[in-house]
This record gives C-alpha cells, sequence and structure tokens, in this order.
C-alpha cells in the first residue's frame, strides 16, 4: 500500500510536515505512528515500514533509535532507603521499567552514596557505547547535580529538580497538590493546619509553599509555630512529635497536613496516643495515596502521586533528549488528584456548609 502524498503546494512553501499528516497518509492512527516511529512493540513490520519510508520522504524528523542500549538509573542513598520502608521508589522504578520495556531498553540501577561513586558511575558512562543515558533517583545534593555538567549524554532528574535548570526533570506538582489538599481541609472549617514535613528536599519545600499558598489564598495568616519538623520519615517520629506538642501545648489545631503518607500514620498515631479521635477532633491528611493508605483506621484522606508516571515520563523525556534537535532542559511536573476518605471531617465547632459536615 503506497502512503498518500503529504502536504504542500506548488509555487508555495510548504508547511512544516506534523506526526498527524504522516498518520493520514499511511491510514493509520496518531498512536501507531507514533510507536512506529519510536521502535515500540505492537506494531506491524510492513506498517513500521511503511510509516519510516513516509517519514523519510517527507523529511519528518524522526528520534534516533535507542532500542537495544542500556539507561543507568543512578539511586540515591533516600531514594534506596524509601525502597525498603515504603513503595513510593518502588512505583516509580515499575514505571521506568515498563516503558524502557516497551522502548527496547534496558535498566541498569546503581546505587550512588556520595560525589565519589557518582563521579566513577558518570566515567564509566562515557566510556560505555551501549549507555544512551542516565536518570537519577531522588538525588537534590548540588554538587553531584553540577558534576553532570559536561557529560555529553542525557541526564534526567526523577523525583528531584535541578533549580539552575540545567537538566531535565519530573516531578509530582508537589506546591498544586499541597494547595489542594489544604483547600481541602479549609473547605471542612479547618483554619488551624498544622504542617508536618521532613525539611532538607526541594520537593517537600514545595509541599510547604503550596500549604502556605492555600491560606494566604483564603486570608488565614500562616502561623509558621503551626510547622512541625521531624528529623525522618519513620511513622514513629511522627507519632512522637505530634504527641509532644500536645502535650505541651494542648490540641491547638484543628488538623494535620503531613508532607507524606507515612508521616500521616505518626500524625495520627499521636492523636490517638494523646486520647483524642481521628476525624472526631482532628483531621489528617497526607500526600502520596500508598496502597496501605485505604487500610489505615481510619483509612487515610491523601493527595494521589503519579508514581508509575513519574518513571515513565522520565524514560520518554530522556529519549527525546537523544532525538538530536537540540532543545533546552525541561521541568516537567504531574498533576496529582485527591482521595478522599475516612481520616478528614468537619472541624470542631466549625461553620462549614451543612453538606460538608
Amino acid at each position: 500500500m503506497m502512503a498518500k502524498p503529504l502536504p504542500g503546494k506548488r509555487g508555495k512553501k510548504s508547511r512544516r510536515v506534523r506526526l498527524e499528516d504522516i498518520a493520514q497518509s499511511c491510514g493509520v492512527s496518531l498512536s501507531t505512528a507514533s510507536r512506529a516511529l519510536a521502535g515500540e512493540k505492537g506494531v506491524r513490520p510492513e506498517i513500521r515500514q511503511q510509516v519510516l519510508e513516509a517519514a523519510k520522504i517527507a523529511n519528518y524528523a524522526v528520534a534516533t533509535a535507542v532500542a537495544g542500549q542500556k539507561l543507568i538509573l543512578a539511586a540515591s542513598s533516600a531514594a534506596m532507603i524509601d525502597y525498603v520502608r515504603n513503595q513510593f521508589t518502588l512505583y516509580v522504578l515499575e514505571g521506568v521499567k515498563e516503558r524502557a520495556q516497551a522502548l527496547g531498553l534496558e535498566i541498569v540501577t546503581r546505587p550512588i552514596a556520595d560525589r565519589n561513586e557518582e563521579q566513577v558511575l558518570l566515567s564509566e558512562a562515557r566510556d560505555d557505547p551501549e549507555v544512551a543515558g542516565l536518570l537519577f533517583l531522588t538525588i537534590d545534593d548540588e554538587g553531584m547535580l553540577a558534576a553532570t555538567r559536561g557529560f555529553d549524554k542525557p541526564v534526567v532528574l526523577l523525583n528531584a529538580d535541578d533549580p539552575y535548570m540545567r537538566l531535565s526533570s519530573v516531578t509530582p506538582c508537589n506546591r498544586s497538590s499541597a494547595r489542594l489538599a489544604a483547600d481541602h481541609l479549609i473547605g471542612l472549617g479547618h483554619r488551624r493546619i498544622l504542617f508536618l514535613m521532613r525539611p532538607g528536599r526541594r520537593t517537600i519545600e514545595r509541599r510547604y509553599e503550596g500549604w502556605q499558598d492555600a491560606l494566604r489564598s483564603r486570608g488565614i495568616a500562616v502561623d509558621e509555630d503551626l510547622v512541625v519538623h521531624v528529623d525522618d520519615w519513620l511513622p514513629e517520629l511522627a507519632a512522637q512529635a505530634v504527641a509532644k506538642r500536645i502535650g505541651t501545648r494542648g490540641l491547638d489545631f484543628t488538623a494535620v497536613l503531613a508532607a507524606g503518607d507515612s508521616l500521616a500514620v505518626g500524625a495520627m498515631m499521636g492523636i490517638q496516643q494523646m486520647g483524642f479521635s481521628v476525624p472526631m477532633d482532628v483531621s489528617v491528611m497526607g500526600m502520596d495515596d500508598l496502597p496501605q493508605a485505604a487500610f489505615l483506621s481510619p483509612p487515610l484522606t491523601t493527595m494521589h502521586i503519579p508514581m508509575r508516571e513519574i518513571g515513565s515520563a522520565a524514560v520518554d523525556l530522556l529519549r527525546d533528549n537523544l532525538s538530536g534537535i537540540p532543545m533546552p532542559p525541561r521541568r516537567v511536573e504531574l498533576a496529582c488528584h485527591l482521595v478522599e476518605r475516612s481520616s478528614t471531617g468537619p472541624a470542631r465547632n466549625s461553620d462549614a456548609p451543612e453538606g460538608r459536615r
């Protein structure tokens, strides 16, 4: 089957050929044309050849074929610890591996604990012709990010970002998701919302900023005294911090927004240890939507973070960087959504609308 002529008129400058034009000329769907050009599985050989030929005739820019090459996924100590404790890193890795498999790429996972290990990794990746690029998972260290300057293969950050935009990155939209979470609590009549976080990472700082955004947009004063820091993501530490605050100051808040589900679990433990109930006395909300959130007592209201999609999008972003077409680094943020369960309810003595009581 011959492909139909592509757009263009004699005597006039032809417009730029689009992927839609390639698909239409070959009589296939847009997704089929995209998969054929990307070398993905699930496209019949004759269709793939037809699409590739049409793209060649039209001088359509085709991304560099990456099938058979390797991607090195360098995971920080924080990512490896998270992998052992809960499923966030696990699901990001699943997204990476599923997308890489569809593209015919091999994923090699390497832990890196310090800058020396990173330098060794970069040197090995530079010298290995089969390595197409690197994915850095949960890395914030400025020195480690700076070491990638001059590296001649694409590097994409997962669950982290480069403040100077030297590197492309994929994260959840942490700031807007925290604002949505706080907005939900404010809509239930809460005004004293404690923010529970482990400081240190820029991604978590964005969640702290989202909490601030929600309060300010509703004309509620941002009381920094309502920010509680813990030294680790362990629920036990969060429980201790919340119980200590209640023990010394009384119950001076009606809701808790935790920067992660594990901290939200600890907040509920601390509140209950001090003789109060969730959500009758205090509403508790998390961020992650890990599977266990639905099985807590009470089930946890939380923000769903698209964990697998973070991994998948990072692989696609790296593949785009291999196309040979010059483009600046990009910061991709994926939207999150609210999952309402039983750990949140109207504030004590709330004037929330009747429909929310």
